[in-house]
């Protein structure tokens, strides 16, 4: 039996209207099942707005009556009016660019049908964002908060990085908990559940983002299926977010790890003992220098061949990396016939035109584009081209499993990424090298 407060058993009987009564129905369905004995307040949420594909299966023109369907599971048409007003809600990415949709061989009805359920949300109480990577337009959780989202990065970042607290919950869940600001106390909203599993020790040297990023891969592969929270230790240096999230991101899709404890980074673990609390160890393993360059070759086509797309930012980029890519291709040229992309967030794309960086970009034939990405666009997109280079781990992989034929996927680092979009092949030489 889940306990609710007094405002809670308010919600549940319809106080505060259908839709939060709705929402709130269906949030002590979910504790109930996970046997959470109480709710606690969420303060900040990711919601998966736009018109996505899967959403299609519901063949209604009214977005109220889709979501109603298969956001809040009701056969009744509630509408999306509102979110919590203590919550913090934006959009994570959607099925197509926030201002273009032709590059992407998107028609025109699709866009504005995406505009169309954008809107709506906006209207609800959700800043549009459309972004992976919230964090980027100050949307940072932090020790202790209780937050929700539907990117399974943000989850591993905010519990790992921040100390902030989520669980990996499902894109309907997400919603649930924006609009009637509760999320079942359970897993890691519980402090004492909170607590290292495996022990991990870098004998790496961690010096560049690709090599934090193929740990994440690295990790992924040595922990159990289930129930892990490691516990990194080593000679860290010259750590930055960026390397932190790439880490994070590709531990989180390689495995179902939710957190990981990076001693002396992670708010929770300044010591090997405090990440631990007191439990035992369930694991221990050891990462060297030949592991990051196994997980590489594993990732990365072999043969040489001709490019077509090259793909830059998942998760969205910085405005740093922005500017790392301009300083690199000023005076090049990317070959005709191949789509250079650049991805980030549309605060983030106003500050590369400020500054210069997307004329750079744009002189030396690629774009910089915001709201969504190659995978999330899918395959009708993606199947045009032959010879895709990415440099995200996520994005690699995602679009491996899309496209049909016998399609090569490349993976290295931003600059050889530039590289073989300039020369329209990919050549041996571009290949990560530990």
């Amino acid at each position: 039996m889940v306990q609710l407060t007094k405002e809670e058993q308010g919600i549940l009987a319809g106080e505060h209207g259908r839709l939060q009564q709705v929402a709130l129905e269906n949030i002590v369905k979910y504790a109930e099942v996970l046997g959470a004995e109480r709710l606690c307040k969420v303060t900040k949420a990711t919601v998966f707005c736009g018109s996505h594909h899967y959403l299609e299966v519901c063949d209604f023109p009214d977005f109220h009556e889709v979501f109603s369907r298969l956001n809040l599971a009701r056969d009744e048409r509630i509408v999306w009016d509102e979110i919590c007003p203590d919550c913090y809600a934006q959009s994570c990415v959607a099925a197509c660019d926030q201002y273009e949709y032709e590059p992407f061989h998107q028609t025109k009805e699709f866009f504005e049908k995406n505009s169309y359920y954008l809107d709506e949300a906006r209207k609800a109480g959700v800043s549009i964002a459309g972004t992976c990577s919230p964090y980027l337009t100050g949307w940072i959780p932090i020790k202790g908060e209780h937050f929700v989202t539907t990117e399974s990065s943000m989850t591993t970042i905010g519990n790992s990085v921040w100390g902030a607290c989520c669980n990996a919950d499902g894109i309907e869940a997400a919603f649930w908990s924006a609009i009637c600001g509760r999320t079942p106390e359970w897993g890691f909203h519980v402090a004492a559940n909170r607590y290292g599993t495996h022990l991990i020790h870098i004998e790496a040297d961690l010096a560049a983002e690709k090599d934090w990023e193929l740990l994440g891969r690295v990790l992924g592969r040595l922990l159990p299926p289930t129930g892990s929270t490691p516990v990194i230790v080593g000679n860290f240096h010259d750590v930055d977010f960026v390397k932190l999230k790439v880490f994070l991101v590709a531990m989180s899709i390689s495995s179902n790890c939710r957190m990981c404890h990076i001693v002396g980074i992670t708010p929770e673990a300044p010591t090997v003992e405090a990440a631990f609390a007191g439990h035992p160890v369930e694991g221990e393993y050891v990462v060297r220098e030949e592991d990051l360059q196994s997980a590489y070759e594993e990732i990365c086509d072999d043969g040489e061949g001709k490019v077509e797309l090259v793909s830059l930012g998942c998760p969205h980029y910085d405005i740093h990396q922005i500017k790392n890519v301009a300083d690199y291709i000023k005076g090049k040229k990317v070959r005709d016939g191949v789509l250079f992309m650049v991805w980030t967030v549309y605060p983030i794309k106003a500050m590369a035109d400020l500054n210069g960086y997307t004329k750079t970009i744009e002189d030396a034939g690629g774009h910089i584009f915001t709201s969504t990405c190659p995978t999330t666009i899918g395959k009708d997109f993606l199947d045009r081209y032959q010879g895709h280079v990415y440099d995200s781990f996520k994005q690699q992989g995602s679009v491996r499993s899309d496209l049909t034929g016998e399609n090569r996927v490349y993976f290295t680092d931003q600059r050889h990424c530039i590289d073989a979009a300039v020369a329209g092949e990919w050549r041996e030489e571009f290949r990560w090298k530990k």
